[in-house]
């Protein structure tokens, strides 16, 4: 039947050759048109499964906590962080692509009531400390000007007569006041720090209003974007609004202040970015590369060009295909190309050495074409099934990505097994190369042959020997199913996420669960609290303060006596002339007071920090007043809002802030955080097997980690059961004799577990992305020993010096540089891919070479059932 295929094609080459064409230009324009990848790693399974069905409900109820870029400020001072944060936020406020923006550490609504949220005990004290401080406050909030502020503190002098701790208080205040002054004096920016002036030169015991930002230096503003899922990087346009906004606002390194983006969106699309760099110039290299192959292979420039557009034309109609059946490729998926490459040239090379061979014997170009697909078809058949069943055995799984991958590794041996016995019969034919004077074989190989003839148990002995001592390595290997570990940990976003992951409160990898009503959400964080592995749990009612019946008479209080500062009645501000008849006149008085010569060190450096404003110009005395008042005016108006704090309940907040927590319909969020490192892998399992023990319906990226090793783990379990179950029935069919399947198969076992041994040895483990190396050189290794066991059925002797080997040996270096050129990606899964597909390749090679030769021994006698193709090798 191939014979005939490949007669017709013969006839008929143009008409082969330009509908082979057209098939690859229609694979081409899909390519372009259509070409997306989906970088998110979630994404590599089914729905179905119920951790992703959870995670799906999840952003169906909380939208707002998926799809985010989390914008990290760092600033040299909290002062300077706070602004940057307040600036960038009300920068990307309305901006288009942005559908929300907010920060999580600094909620209008929390700040207003932020009293609240302090202990009691707190806020008697910080009540204590406003009520003690209203008359001092409420003269300067009536004369915001150095005359007010120096007769509040020459009258404040008065009134601490001999009390030590008064005097001490009294004195840290003077020294922040005069160090602000004196910086003014030298031309340097200055202001006056009233909330730990108030605190008697302690900043942990100022009165700060609760509900405003930790004094740290970092914040955090989130980002909601409009994503556009058609392109590339869904997210670059808002990524790139967002750097935007901040370098317009002058939010950057040269001002002391770095803003980094994290987030999935930024995660995501940096993660395509590093799979895509110097990808073309990968390729164009590989090509090159497998183009020398080809030349040492083939020694004809015609079959070469013949070969590569066979391959080529394949390529883009695999791509095609693959786009047209599933949409858009994933991360795993898109190896597809390394995948055809390295299995699509084998059947190439097969086929063109099989010609060379026919060709040396008979120098008519059209019978030893059909001559060669007559003695190479049916292993090409055998192996093209072989990897079809192989490679679909996938499509069942959960683990979509390889499912995925399988499909179109499927189409494309199907594309590949065809073109090469339609359209590279036809273009050789087209092309007409010259007529071989060489014999196609490799007569030094055979001594090899001999002494592995000789040595067979010598062979297998040491093969088994060292399968056995690998043994401890297998059971060592592991699977790292972090898909942090996969990233380039010097991208700005991985770089920002593991920062963010080293601090409990900022920490991304939380647990987030899906409750019925607030009430389960109650009582689900109860018993989570108990659990050794959980740092803390957050609901709604993190944000609803306790003993509010308790601390709001408090701050009732408070503001009462606070009334005079907070709604003044301001005098007219002095002139520059009474400015400095004041400052001199307040200086004498301090230095009296004080005790004239015997006045403390605070209360001199004071008066004479006066009295130098006094001789200064009116600018410096302007700017002067601006260091002690500045500060002093947002004081008041953080005070105005603190102190005008109200119940808070859940049915109170605002929609934004209540949405965040409860969904529209009811159901309500409870957030999980681990204690430890969050992106330790072991941390995290352990935490989501706690958290789902009691919380079956559990997401977030702990579960995902979790979960997710389990679904690969029975993913390839599964589809390696059946791979091996369906190439066995297919070898069986084929070969009829169980002994011949075992010789097919047993080596190439032996092959893998040597491979992941090695893997091990060498400080690998498996992943997301190089876990795909197994079904790939599953196929690659079938494919070569269906060709050796077939030969050898059919009488061949020196398999190594055969051309067989040949074909085998160049098709192994095209297939080890199309997936040997993944080592150099700048994505460290795709590389970690391409170092276990190199370690697979080598052991597969020594597999072939050595261990089926000594495997299968002499070749038995032929019959009739063995004819698998016309002719042998030898």
């Amino acid at each position: 039947m191939l014979e005939k295929l490949v007669a017709f094609c013969l006839r008929w080459p143009w008409t082969i050759v330009l509908l082979t064409l057209a098939l690859t230009g229609g694979g081409v324009y899909v390519t372009t048109e259509r070409f997306a990848i989906d970088t998110d790693t979630a994404h590599l399974f089914s729905p179905n499964i119920p951790w992703r069905h959870n995670e799906a409900e999840l952003y169906k109820n909380f939208p707002y906590i998926d799809d985010i870029i989390v914008a990290v400020i760092d600033a040299k001072t909290p002062d300077q962080a706070e602004d940057a944060a307040k600036r960038l936020e009300a920068g990307l406020q309305g901006m288009p692509l942005m559908q929300r923006v907010w920060r999580p550490d600094d909620d209008p609504f929390l700040r207003r009531n932020g009293l609240l949220f302090l202990a009691k005990e707190d806020v008697q004290r910080t009540a204590g400390a406003l009520m003690g401080q209203s008359e001092v406050l409420g003269a300067l909030a009536q004369d915001p000007s150095l005359r007010g502020l120096t007769a509040t503190m020459l009258d404040n002098l008065k009134a601490v007569g001999g009390s030590q701790r008064g005097m001490a208080m009294y004195t840290a205040g003077l020294d922040e006041i005069s160090s602000a002054f004196e910086k003014v004096l030298s031309g340097q920016p200055a202001r006056v720090d009233w909330q730990k002036m108030l605190a008697g030169g302690k900043t942990e015991d100022a009165p700060r209003p609760p509900g405003a930002p930790e004094p740290g230096k970092r914040r955090i503003v989130l980002v909601k974007p409009i994503i556009d899922y058609a392109a590339l990087e869904p997210g670059e346009e808002s990524i790139a609004l967002v750097r935007k906004t901040a370098a317009d606002l002058g939010l950057t390194s040269a001002n002391g202040v770095t803003v980094r983006l994290t987030g999935q969106v930024p995660l995501a699309d940096e993660e395509f970015a590093t799979v895509a760099e110097n990808m073309a110039l990968n390729m164009s290299i590989t090509l090159g590369v497998v183009t020398l192959i080809l030349f040492a292979a083939l020694r004809s420039p015609k079959l070469i060009l013949a070969v590569l557009a066979t391959l080529l034309a394949g390529l883009a109609m695999t791509s095609g295909a693959g786009i047209l059946a599933i949409g858009r490729f994933n991360m795993i998926s898109v190896a597809f190309a390394a995948l055809f490459i390295g299995l699509g040239v084998d059947f190439g090379i097969q086929f063109a050495t099989r010609y060379r061979e026919e060709r040396h014997g008979d120098d008519d170009l059209d019978r030893a074409l059909i001559a060669a697909a007559g003695g190479i078809g049916g292993s090409l058949t055998l192996a093209a099934v072989a990897l079809l069943a192989g490679f679909f055995c996938f499509l069942p799984t959960d683990f979509r990505g390889v499912s995925e991958l399988g499909l179109i590794a499927g189409m494309g041996m199907i594309i590949a097994y065809v073109a090469t016995l339609t359209f590279l019969p036809a273009a050789i034919k087209l092309l007409h190369p010259r007529a071989e004077r060489v014999p196609i074989y490799t007569a030094s190989l055979a001594a090899v042959d001999h002494w592995i003839a000789h040595h067979r148990f010598f062979v297998l002995a040491a093969t088994a020997a060292v399968v056995v001592a690998g043994l401890p390595f297998l059971m060592h290997l592991r699977f790292d199913s972090n898909p942090m570990n996969l990233r380039d940990q010097k991208v700005e976003s991985v770089a920002t996420f593991l920062d963010l992951s080293k601090d409990p409160v900022t920490a991304p990898n939380k647990i987030e669960i899906l409750t019925g009503s607030l009430d389960e959400a109650r009582a689900l964080a109860e018993r989570l609290r108990t659990l050794p592995e959980v740092d803390h749990v957050d609901t709604i009612d993190s944000l609803v303060p306790h003993e509010q019946d308790e601390k709001l008479p408090l701050i009732e209080q408070a503001a009462a006596a606070m009334r005079g500062a907070l709604d003044p009645k301001v005098k007219p501000a002095p002139s520059d002339s009474e400015t400095v008849k004041s400052l001199l006149a307040a200086a004498k008085a301090l230095r009296k007071a004080g005790g004239g010569a015997k006045a403390p060190k605070p209360v001199t450096r004071f008066a004479d920090a006066l009295e130098a404003l006094a001789k200064a110009d009116p600018a410096t005395r302007q700017a002067a007043r601006d260091a002690a008042f500045v500060g002093f005016e947002q004081l008041l108006g953080e005070l105005r809002q603190a102190l005008g704090a109200q119940r808070v309940e859940p049915a109170t907040m605002p929609a934004d802030l209540r949405g965040d927590w409860i969904s529209a319909s009811g159901k309500s969020r409870v957030e999980v955080t681990p204690k430890g490192d969050s992106n330790d892998l072991d941390v995290m399992k352990h935490f989501a097997e706690a958290v789902g023990k009691i919380a079956p319906q559990a997401s977030g990226g702990p579960v995902i980690v979790s979960e997710a090793g389990k679904t690969v783990t029975r993913a390839f379990l599964l589809a390696g059961v059946y791979a091996f179950a369906a190439i066995f029935l297919i070898l069986v069919a084929a070969l009829r004799r169980a002994t011949d399947v075992a010789l097919t198969l047993g080596p190439l076992v032996l092959a893998g577990i040597m491979s992941l041994q090695a893997a091990d040895l060498l400080g690998m483990s498996l992943n997301f992305a190089n876990i795909i190396a197994l079904p790939l050189m599953f196929g690659v290794g079938v494919a070569f020993h269906i060709y050796y066991v077939i030969a050898w059925r059919n009488g061949t002797v020196d398999m190594l010096a055969s051309s067989l080997t040949r074909a085998i040996f160049f098709s192994a270096l095209t297939t080890g540089t199309a997936f040997g050129s993944l080592i150099f990606s700048s994505h460290p899964g795709t590389a970690s891919m391409g170092e276990l597909l190199a370690i697979s390749l080598l052991f597969t090679l020594l597999a072939a070479f050595i261990i089926v030769p000594a495997f299968l021994g002499p070749p038995p006698a032929p019959t009739s059932d063995q004819n698998f193709g016309k002719g042998t090798i030898a």
